[in-house]
């Protein structure tokens, strides 16, 4: 896909070598952008072979709100959650827990009886607000809200998450008949993440414009830190001299979003060239 081979190809040729957390110097680039329009095709890329099951059992546990991996890695086999899991399966309050149930407080005035008195008391209660829903009522409602966003980062609980968010607010907008979005990122990984979250969330744009009665638009991706790590390199400048197949298509059941199961999302003409193996850095 030409918007994604571009996109490597300005990192490598103006991209800045840096140390990280991992170890690995990375070549990084500032504020990278790129946009698909999904009436094309669905954007999976074809230079490589994307493991399309692993994309959508994730973003399956993402709409389930729960702070373990034990349905991704137990129930379903999936194990691309394992490195930053503990012992007992526990990621912290991270992406599913922010999209279904961000936790917020709310204060209400509760009335006590104490000895020979009443009175009253404004109590902190906390509560669970779920974005996706959220904003599928309001694309049905007011289609025209520039308010249509969901956010995955909570200052107050970092430390309790294995990962900071990477991929932190997505924003939905409605223009005519078509549902577009755009994914804000604070850091991404372009040879292994990136493929995963432009496949995940033209597929999460997909759904949400079935909820609503809408076609698919355009996805927009802005990365503040995309960067290539130094061992990614020459897999990468093997991966933009393929020549890339046409996108494959994909179609969803019509189906509510909390009902949704891996096999209802059927992938067709799918062609692509070999995998090739990068090394995750954690």
């Amino acid at each position: 896909m030409k918007a994604y081979h571009d996109l490597v190809e300005r990192i490598l040729t103006n991209g800045t070598r840096k140390p990280n957390r991992t170890g690995t110097d990375a070549i990084s680039s500032f504020a990278e952008s790129y946009r698909v329009d999904l009436s094309d095709g669905y954007p999976l890329l074809t230079t490589k072979k994307v493991f399309f099951r692993s994309v959508i059992l994730e973003l399956l546990w993402y709409l389930r709100g729960e702070n373990h991996i034990r349905w991704l890695r137990d129930e379903m086999d999936c194990h691309i959650w394992d490195a930053w899991a503990d012992a007992k399966g526990y990621v912290g309050p991270i992406y599913p827990v922010m999209w279904r149930k961000f936790p917020y407080n709310e204060y209400e005035e509760i009335e006590f009886e104490g000895v020979g008195a009443k009175f009253t008391q404004d109590t902190r209660i906390q509560k669970e607000f779920d974005q996706i829903q959220y904003v599928i009522d309001e694309i049905k409602k007011n289609p025209s809200s520039r308010r249509l966003v969901v956010s995955a980062w909570h200052p107050g609980l970092i430390k309790e998450m294995a990962l900071p968010p990477c991929h932190l607010m997505f924003i939905f907008n409605v223009t005519g008949n078509k549902l577009n979005c755009h994914l804000t990122q604070r850091s991404g990984d372009v040879a292994l993440g990136i493929p995963f979250n432009l496949a995940c969330y033209s597929a999460l744009t997909m759904i949400i414009a079935k909820q609503c009665g809408l076609e698919p638009g355009v996805f927009a991706h802005t990365i503040v830190d995309a960067h290539i790590y130094v061992n990614h390199v020459d897999g990468l400048k093997e991966q933009i001299k393929r020549e890339p197949y046409p996108l494959p298509l994909l179609e969803i059941a019509n189906k509510n979003i909390d009902d949704l199961e891996f096999g209802d999302f059927v992938l067709k003409d799918y062609q692509h060239h070999p995998p090739i193996k990068f090394e995750v850095a954690v």
